[in-house]
């Protein structure tokens, strides 16, 4: 299991996650899927230890673990592995 960065990213960008995520496995950037593009913060979920440490800093509670992400942002796991 992986976290996962969803949809309130994109409009928030904060970079919290990224200082406290101790394998520095967050990064910027923008998937194109389905003619749809996502420009946010990804977690590589190859990489993410599951620490948790990411989760609380959002404040826009954009990080969920992968087995908890809410049915509209299921496709996020996807994704953030993209």
């Amino acid at each position: 299991m992986a976290f996962v960065i969803a949809e309130p990213c994109a409009t928030c960008k904060d970079t919290s996650c990224v200082a406290v995520c101790p394998c520095d496995v967050i990064h910027a950037g923008v998937v194109e899927r389905d003619g749809a593009r996502f420009d946010q913060f990804f977690i590589n979920p190859d990489e993410c230890i599951d620490c948790g440490l990411c989760e609380p800093e959002c404040p826009v509670d954009a990080i969920f673990a992968d087995d908890e992400l809410p049915e509209p942002w299921k496709e996020y796991s996807e994704i953030n592995a993209t």
